[in-house]
């Protein structure tokens, strides 16, 4: 058995890290308030945006348009949207981790799998297996800003129009809950009604009149949807990144508080133990002096 005073220190240790598992639960609280916000401000956009793509694009001509261009499928783009810290849990490794299988099924289709990768975890991860990387934007995800989607969007675009890849795959963390995280795979490119058709279900069917022609719209449009769709998918990991890092700091804290535990019956046995000993060499010494 270690000795009580070890046991002591190792005590005083814990309760030291407990505090700073509860000061990062209460920050990762604040934060989630605001992510949250901004998620659930921009997820009904972004579906409405979809919901019209999928009604004007069923209308287009696939030809017409670069970004509805279908052909055969030989280089998937997966975009895999991560967060650039770690202390949340398995948040990171169940997004990996669905990158992983999915890339593993395309490939053994005999399709070759890239990556654009946003947040330094999936960046890290990633740099070094033997998938490439073609683009990576690090250090965005703690203050998400549309100009950051943008730019990766537009490098999607480029990828695809330069036909450098067939399609692209977005895959995110989709926020269901503070508990409850979900990695998602949405088809980015090429932009084609069937793919909008789930989005457009969702939300009433209604009559519009557009000005000018659907055809001149599009071409305006599309880039924009890229872009919504990326900037969506940074909010619902950002959101979900906190709810997580949350959920981890709060078990962190109770692990602690159960080791608290266990360890304070120790040092009450092993500082009973000696002052059992210390008694017993007293008695011991007494009774040879009476001896």
């Amino acid at each position: 058995m270690p000795g009580y005073r070890d046991i002591k220190n190792k005590i005083t240790s814990i309760k030291k890290t407990q505090q700073i598992t509860k000061a990062m639960n209460m920050v990762a609280a604040a934060k989630l308030r605001t992510a949250q916000g901004r998620m659930e401000s921009f997820r009904p956009y972004a579906e409405k945006f979809a919901s019209v793509m999928g009604d004007l694009s069923g209308t287009a001509n696939p030809s017409t348009f670069p970004l509805m261009a279908v052909r055969p499928v030989r280089n998937i783009l997966i975009v895999l949207v991560t967060s650039d810290r770690g202390l949340c849990g398995s948040f990171n490794a169940n997004l990996i981790s669905t990158a992983e299988r999915y890339a593993k099924a395309q490939t053994e289709q005999g399709r070759t799998v890239k990556f654009a990768c946003i947040g330094r975890k999936g960046a890290s991860y990633f740099r070094r297996s033997q998938y490439e990387i073609l683009t990576q934007s690090v250090g965005i995800m703690g203050n998400v800003q549309m100009f950051n989607a943008r730019q990766v969007g537009q490098q999607v675009i480029n990828y695809f129009v330069d036909e450098a890849v067939d399609e692209v795959q977005l895959l995110y963390g989709r926020f269901i809950n503070v508990v409850t995280q979900r990695p998602t795979i949405k088809k980015l490119l090429p932009i084609s009604p069937e793919g909008l058709e789930e989005t457009s279900e969702q939300s009433q069917k209604a009559v519009y009149t557009y000005e000018p022609e659907p055809e001149q719209i599009l071409n305006q449009l599309m880039p924009m949807y890229v872009n919504v769709q990326i900037m969506h998918g940074m909010l619902e990991t950002g959101a979900s990144e906190q709810a997580a890092r949350m959920t981890a700091m709060d078990n962190a804290s109770r692990a602690c508080k159960d080791m608290i535990v266990n360890l304070t019956m120790t040092y009450n046995k092993a500082r009973q133990a000696a002052i059992t000993k210390e008694l017993m060499d007293i008695v011991g010494g007494a009774e040879a002096l009476k001896g």
